[in-house]
């Protein structure tokens, strides 16, 4: 199983500094939350172990928040070396999609977004969002097309 410092490294090492991308703390935590709650829903397991909690801007990993804490609202930085032999295809093919679909938005936009779904709405602050939770909630976002394994579509 991955941790959920790995799942941050993965993102992280999607943003083109040249180019001016910015992945902040608030905007990570989102990357990774959704991350697990996708995975719990389309491979009936968590991502990482480490839990996630409902803070006041939404889901956050207080782990992975620790360890970025003095990053404020600025850019993290890419990691330099991202062992990328840690993610077998199902897990790289899950990570892309959910930054290409979700990494589009800004850090206010996604603290926005979460704040409207039920894991976050039901849990009491600074309390664990539950896999159970957060597997229901995300299998009523998959159409069909995701939810047919690659190998069964024409």
């Amino acid at each position: 199983m991955l941790t959920c410092f790995d799942a941050a490294d993965y993102f992280l090492s999607k943003i083109d500094e040249d180019a001016g991308d910015v992945i902040t703390n608030l905007k990570l935590q989102k990357l990774v939350y959704y991350a697990q709650g996708f995975s719990l829903a389309l491979c009936g397991r968590p991502l990482f172990a480490e839990r996630i909690e409902a803070w006041q801007h939404g889901p956050d990993c207080p782990a992975l928040f620790a360890k970025y804490e003095k990053s404020g609202a600025l850019g993290i930085p890419a990691p330099r070396d991202v062992d990328f032999r840690k993610f077998d295809d199902e897990t790289s093919a899950l990570m892309d999609e959910i930054y290409e679909v979700y990494g589009r938005f800004s850090a206010r936009k996604l603290r926005d977004m979460v704040r409207e779904e039920t894991p976050w709405k039901a849990t009491p602050v600074r309390e664990a969002i539950s896999h159970e939770a957060m597997a229901e909630f995300f299998r009523t976002r998959l159409t069909e097309e995701v939810r047919t394994p690659t190998s069964q579509r024409s």
